[in-house]
């Protein structure tokens, strides 16, 4: 029986138990053998601790772990190292000295592991003294492992003041790598985000980001082929759990749980969080996006007063892909170091990348979450209010959704702030997005653009929207650009929809369906 490594992330803890593991270890000895500096930035829940906790075995020359897997052939010397790691993703930092007790108390367990007295020496200091140490102690260089080293930083976003303080914190003690370098054996940080522009590594301007490498693509999440090594027999358990056929339950895993990419040309990478919990539950829930809420991006969306359809239209360079130096006015670095959005497309003649979601539930889930946020209407009463829409929706009943609509906007409790007809777009898309109709805002026809199109099995709509003018001027512009030509010998019924939104009232000051 399969034992799924649910909440393991040691690598020594996860072998000796004999849970399931996806042989990630050939990357390990490439990294050993390749470099000395390195930087990794993968989405949360992504396999990152265990990667550090899996280098941090190796360089302790724990043999035995690595039984059967692909470093026992590949090293042979397996010569100890002092390892250092530093985990910063436990910590809660919400006040200035959060950071700076987090570090100083992994210190003090290296200074007592070494022979050091505590002291209150500035940081930067005990870290030189603890690496000179640990080499003179041993007679081997020094192995420096970080754990999510931009925690701080990320909890710290929208107060300036705080994150400049983790920052100066950060670049002291990261920049004693490079002053220390010939004492130093590997240098391995990981994190969600990468910030450049900000100091953080500055000092350490030796570090490889191997974040978009084609080489290390793989080294964190499962492949569809992983899965058919692996986890071949326990598809077909939830296949038949599901009365599914095994190349079904393929697909729908698939589509719930793959499509991330991290390089250019790069496999799909399935969230190995939600794929693990999956199997061993033998359900298709939305398992990642629910263990974080993701309150500080979509601040961070309405701050910018962001339009929700750019998520997966704008095209990004590399350089921006790789930095958050442009959080202020451009949030898609963001959304994809989170995991929010990945790559969907590469322009090599302009070196840009077209994101998109990497699947089902990271849509769904993030179009609840934007949602919430949005709408004008209170946590308790979306789940009726998207039970409702739905159906009205479906048994094509424009007039009820429409009212249901305009009583959402009417709404007086929410202060919509910035541009109003941005705002009226983004909610309206966001219902039936939510409600996993097929939603296509600003559609191209061969005269003009309409503003919004659903389509659901029976019955097709076709939304203009006005500000500050009427419906059936809306309707009127359906009509003039012939929007819904396309759809002639469509045997579904068609509707057309014109609604007109006050900037004055912010509602729906009106609206007329032909």
């Amino acid at each position: 029986m399969t034992k799924y490594p649910i909440g393991i992330q040691n690598f020594q803890s996860l072998r000796e138990d004999g849970y399931a593991y996806v042989d990630k270890t050939g990357f390990v000895y490439e990294l050993a053998q390749n470099g000395k500096y390195y930087f990794l930035s993968r989405p949360r829940r992504f396999g990152k601790s265990l990667l550090i906790s899996t280098i941090e075995a190796y360089f302790q020359g724990k043999k035995e772990l690595f039984k059967g897997l692909a470093l026992e052939q590949l090293e042979k010397n397996w010569t100890v190292h002092p390892v250092l790691h530093l985990d910063l993703n436990t910590g809660k930092y919400t006040e200035p000295e959060a950071l700076v007790s987090s570090i100083g108390w992994h210190f003090s367990l290296w200074e007592k592991e070494f022979g050091l007295p505590e002291n209150t020496s500035p940081l930067n200091e005990r870290f030189k003294n603890i690496i000179l140490k640990a080499y003179q102690q041993t007679g081997q260089k020094v192995v420096i492992l970080v754990d999510e080293y931009d925690k701080p930083l990320l909890e710290a976003i929208g107060n300036e003041a705080l994150q400049n303080d983790y920052r100066k914190t950060l670049k002291s003690v990261y920049g004693v790598a490079k002053t220390m370098d010939g004492y130093i054996q590997m240098a391995f940080f990981t994190g969600v985000t990468k910030f450049s522009k900000v100091s953080v590594f500055s000092d350490l301007n030796n570090l490889k980001d191997i974040s978009l490498s084609a080489q290390y693509a793989e080294i964190c999440g499962i492949t569809e082929k992983e899965i058919r090594e692996n986890f071949d027999e326990n598809v077909v358990q939830m296949a038949k759990a599901n009365q599914l056929t095994k190349d079904e339950c393929y697909a729908k895993l698939k589509d719930n749980y793959d499509g991330y990419h991290f390089s250019k040309k790069s496999v799909g990478m399935y969230n190995p969080f939600s794929l693990i919990n999956a199997l061993c539950d033998k359900d298709f829930n939305d398992y990642w996006f629910e263990t974080g809420t993701p309150t500080f991006l979509v601040e961070t969306l309405k701050r910018n007063h962001y339009d929700l359809e750019n998520m997966t239209r704008e095209e990004v360079t590399s350089d921006l892909l790789g930095s958050l130096d442009a959080i202020d006015t451009n949030p898609l670095p963001l959304l994809y170091q989170s995991g929010y959005l990945t790559i969907k497309d590469y322009n090599p003649r302009f070196d840009s990348y077209v994101l998109g979601f990497p699947n089902g539930e990271v849509e769904r889930g993030f179009t609840r979450f934007l949602f919430r946020y949005y709408a004008p209407i209170r946590a308790d009463q979306s789940v009726s209010f998207i039970n409702n829409f739905t159906r009205e929706v479906e048994n094509g009943q424009p007039e009820k959704f429409m009212s249901r609509l305009e009583a959402m906007f009417a709404n007086q409790d929410y202060q919509i702030v910035g541009d109003t007809e941005l705002y009226f777009h983004n909610v309206t898309s966001l219902v039936f997005k939510l409600l996993g109709f097929y939603t296509d805002v600003e559609r191209h026809t061969t005269d003009g653009r309409m503003d919004m199109l659903v389509q659901t099995k029976d019955y097709i709509y076709i939304f203009e929207f006005k500000i500050d003018k009427s419906a059936d001027e809306a309707l009127k512009q359906i009509e003039e650009k012939q929007y819904a030509k396309p759809f002639e010998t469509d045997l579904r019924k068609l509707y057309k929809i014109g609604v007109n939104f006050s900037s004055t009232t912010r509602r729906i000051e009106s609206w007329k369906v032909v």
